[in-house]
Order: C-alpha cells, then structure tokens, then sequence
C-alpha cells in the first residue's frame, strides 16, 4: 500500500518514526514538497499524510486511489472537505497533543513580559547592575499574576490549559463569550467586557469569518493601557498593523505574538519592524516541545490505524 508523508520537516527533528513506519512500511518520507509536486507524488497513493500542504478538488480528481488524509495538526483549512466526501476519502487531524507545550510557552512569555526579564537581562549586559549602588536593581516594572485578570478568548483544550495554570497562579480568570454570538452562556462574559477588565487576554480561538481580525485598532482602545496581548492561536485573529501601533504609542503595555497573517512572514510584517521591548514575537513554536511533537506523531500512527481497521478516530470526514 503506497503511502506517502509530504511535509515532514514542519515536524521537526528528533522524533521516533518507528511505530509509523512499521504500520505503513512502504510510506515515503519527503521533508517538503512544492505546490507542483504535489500530484505527482499522490498519484497512486492510498494514504496521504502532511500538515500544510494544500489538497484541493483538481489534486482528488487526480488520485483516485487516495483513500484517507491524515493531518499532522489540529487545522483543516487546506484540505477541501467537500471535495473528500465526494471523493469518499477519510480525513483525521490530531487534537490535544500540545496543550501543555502552549500553555508553558503562554506562561513563559507573560512572565518574561511581566517581571520585565529582557530589560534586566539588558541592563545587565550593558554593565549598569556592576556600576549600582545598590544589591539589587528595581529599575523596570515586576508586577505579580495573582493581581490581574486573565481573560480567555476561545475555551477549548488550550484555553482550559491557560485557564488552569491562570488560576493556579491565583489569577481572576474570566472567558469570553463565542466572537460573534450574542448569547453569553453563564460563566462567560462579554467579549467588550473582557476587553475592559482583562489584564492579560490569551487568544486560543479558531480563524473564521467571526474572528479574522478580531483584535484591532477599536478593540486596542478599549483595553487597559496595562493590558498584555497573547495570540498561539491563528495570526489573521489580529490586526498586525493596528497592534505595532497601539505598542508604539502605550495604547496597551506589551503582546506576545507567536503567530502571524502570513508564514513564513517573506513580505515582511509591521510586528517584525518593531523595536521595543514590550513586544516578544517568536516563530510559531508554541505547539512545538519534542513532547508535543512526539504525541502528535504518535495520534497521527493511531489514527492511520484505527482506519485500516475500519474504525474512525479523530475523523473530521
């Protein structure tokens, strides 16, 4: 059974492929593939698996003995669905297998933000702590977790990660409200009032047409100008532009952004111009602990089994 594993290295290293490989042991591993392979290294194949790779209905109609998908991430936005079950193919992603690598990098982030760790470790460098006069310096803010509010938008297995550590640090965490319901179930607020009251807002909710461009300049008005913005979910949810800006002028006080609207970010982006230190931007690595990778691979295997044995698992077609 031909198999074939298109963008393995958006895996990343060091992982055990052992078990996936003696479920499927004629899959070809490439580490990635353009746009034009694509058909060519499909044709033929009765499991495709990959990550961001685009599988549209021309790319079905060219592999008619491809028989299931599996997605190396929990995102299904490159695969036509529609085209699948016309096609009669399977499809299954993977799902809470690096909850606690994104918490942990939420955490890290805002504690680095909030005990102001990159300017001390500046001012440290540049010699000032050698020439203080005192022991210590307390020349940057350090503000403790447990007097602020964590506000949560989006409250699925991530946002109940942060929610649990939030609260674990005796912070008042409160969730919004679905974006664009007007219902607000009981434990939720909404979405204004979290913008009002929150003191770090943690984003964990899926792209689509109800949250593109979710956080912007309007939205950054109404946040205390203390406000910490953390987006691990999708980069289109804020408004890059609009956030470089409300950094710049105090409109709020710090983001950490570990996603972006376009990646890799090749024309650029307003985020990657900025210079001050209230601004932490990483390359989408909040998923990506050798733990997390490890366990999604390891769901991946599971769910290419669970198919050749006629059973569904993590099926989203």
């Amino acid at each position: 059974m031909k198999a074939v594993l298109l963008d393995w290295a958006t895996m990343g290293p060091d992982l055990d492929t052992s078990k996936l490989q003696a479920l499927l042991p004629e899959l070809e591993i490439f580490d990635e593939t353009s746009d034009e392979e694509v058909a060519k290294r499909i044709a033929g194949a009765t499991i495709v698996l990959g990550n961001k790779i685009m599988i549209s209905e021309t790319l079905f109609q060219g592999a008619p003995d491809m028989r299931f998908i599996g997605l190396t991430a929990t995102g299904t936005d490159n695969i036509d669905l529609e085209a699948a079950r016309k096609h009669g193919v399977a499809v299954a992603n993977i799902r809470a297998y690096c909850t606690q690598s994104v918490v942990e990098h939420v955490f890290g982030c805002l504690l680095g933000l909030t005990h102001s760790l990159r300017d001390y470790a500046d001012d440290v460098r540049g010699g000032a702590w050698q020439q203080a006069s005192n022991f210590c310096m307390l020349t940057h803010p350090i503000d403790e977790l447990s007097a602020m509010t964590l506000g949560i938008v989006g409250y699925g297995d991530l946002g109940r990660g942060v929610a649990r550590v939030g609260a674990a640090f005796d912070m008042d965490v409160i969730i919004a409200a679905r974006p664009g319901s007007p219902e607000v179930p009981d434990g939720r607020v909404a979405f204004d009032e979290l913008l009002r009251r929150a003191d770090v807002i943690s984003l964990h909710c899926p792209l689509n047409e109800a949250t593109r461009g979710l956080f912007g300049a309007d939205e950054f008005r109404r946040m205390k100008p203390s406000a910490i913005l953390i987006n691990t979910a999708r980069g289109a949810l804020v408004d890059t532009q609009a956030l470089a800006e409300a950094l710049g002028s105090g409109e709020i006080a710090a983001a950490a952004i570990d996603v972006l609207p376009t990646e890799p970010p090749i024309d650029g982006d307003p985020l990657l111009d900025y210079r001050g230190n209230n601004l932490i931007v990483t390359p989408h690595i909040a998923w990506g602990t050798r733990e997390a990778r490890q366990a999604g691979l390891d769901q991946l295997t599971a769910n290419i089994a669970a198919f050749l044995n006629g059973e569904e698992k993590n099926r989203v077609v």
